[in-house]
């Protein structure tokens, strides 16, 4: 489609894995399609480059990824499968292991690279006729009408659409020009991530610790080093990343006991505060926020882009019904589709996040001891870990078409 022709059916404002994702699957159906991004993604790399933001992607945002086109692209660009977890609490002592194959499943998810995942859906956006990509491109004045969507872009363009996706992350411009409101918290805490080298390999495992000031993970990658997304208060988490690399060797070993082998070379490290977050409202006439505009989760179960993914899913369900049955894909009776089905199960996962967070980060003995107790009791109970494990991958029949079990 040509630039000039900024009339479209279906605009989504940021570009990243979930807004990209949500255009893919607008693809085919007819409609006119355009996504607005800021920078668009390397399209490569030199071999070596450190890239420190990973996600763990359950076994729904596989299957959607596989439905829209670009899951061989992913695996074949850099995806590194898990399949066990160990977690343990080093106040109490408990622990529990997870195991793809006590469910017969090749593995529990997968790590991979965010670039990685956003350069294979843009390039199924570029292969399509249907979608226009303005990029770079920033938002200026968004104005929302009876029977559209008016956005000026920075550059003087001005976008008119039937309806406007706000893709475009915590901070959401999208999210304050209409006026919706969020609610949530600061978390004392800041995630510091690198790659490491570690001295023995780590068995295609996920390992995660929870310490009383927030839980250490190394996850596995493909080339044999670890991701670590170490989450700490913010006087910790200032003293870490103050120190020589031979320094946070010795931190990294100790807080992981050794289970990994002497901590070798360490990349370069970034880190960001954590929060939860919620908007009040996921949707109004002619717009609906979806990922991070939606919603902010604490990192420790690592299912931010997986409730970001099944909220694209679900809009992009709730727009297949609204063409069937010949509504308005802007109006209400559509969007509160989709709202209903992602707003209670998003509100659910925030708050058990946030209850493991609080839970694990007290070191008070009574309470250390019930917790690994029940992990302990968890690991030893078939039944009830099956349930826990079939619920991270991301199983049952509730989901939306895109990440359902069968056919999509």
């Amino acid at each position: 489609m040509a630039e000039q022709d900024l009339r479209f059916d279906i605009l989504v404002v940021g570009g990243g894995m979930v807004g990209a994702a949500l255009a893919c699957a607008c693809v085919g159906k007819g409609w006119r399609i355009a996504l607005v991004e800021a920078r668009a993604p390397q399209p490569s790399w030199p071999p070596g480059e450190v890239d420190l933001r990973v996600s763990a992607l359950n076994r729904a945002s596989q299957r959607t990824l596989e439905r829209l086109g670009v899951w061989d692209r992913i695996t074949w660009l850099g995806a590194s499968p898990y399949r066990e977890m160990h977690v343990w609490d080093a106040v109490g002592g408990g622990s529990i292991h997870f195991d793809g194959a006590e469910l017969g499943e090749p593995d529990l998810g997968h790590i991979v690279k965010n670039r990685v995942i956003q350069l294979a859906l843009w390039e199924r956006l570029e292969r399509s006729e249907e979608v226009t990509l303005l990029c770079p491109a920033t938002v200026g004045e968004l104005k929302l009408t009876a029977d559209s969507v008016l956005l000026d872009l920075k550059d003087g363009r001005r976008v008119g659409a039937r309806l406007l996706v706000g893709a475009d992350g915590s901070n959401s411009q999208v999210r304050g020009r209409v006026g919706i409101a969020s609610r949530g918290w600061l978390y004392d805490q800041r995630a510091i991530v690198a790659n490491v080298q570690v001295g023995e390999w780590h068995r295609e495992t996920a390992w995660q610790r929870f310490l009383p000031t927030g839980p250490l993970a190394f996850l596995p990658l493909r080339d044999g080093r670890c991701s670590i997304v170490w989450s700490t208060t913010e006087f910790k988490a200032q003293g870490l990343l103050g120190l020589n690399e031979a320094g946070l060797r010795s931190e990294l070993e100790a807080a992981i006991e050794g289970r990994l082998g002497p901590i070798g070379d360490i990349g370069p490290r970034a880190s960001f505060g954590l929060q939860l977050q919620h908007a009040e409202h996921y949707v109004k006439p002619r717009l609906a926020l979806i990922g991070d505009a939606a919603h902010a989760i604490h990192p420790l179960a690592g299912q931010g882009v997986n409730l970001g993914f099944l909220d694209a899913a679900a809009l992009a369900a709730a727009l297949d019904e609204a063409r069937h049955r010949r509504r308005d894909i802007g109006g209400l009776w559509t969007l509160r589709r989709y709202e209903r089905a992602r707003r209670g199960n998003n509100l659910l996962m925030l708050a058990a996040m946030d209850g493991f967070k609080r839970m694990f980060g007290n070191a008070v003995p009574p309470l250390a001891v019930l917790r690994s107790t029940g992990l302990s009791l968890v690991d030893r109970f078939g039944p009830i870990k099956h349930l826990f494990m079939r619920h991270a991958l991301g199983s049952g029949n509730d989901l939306p078409p895109l990440a359902r079990p069968g056919a999509g």
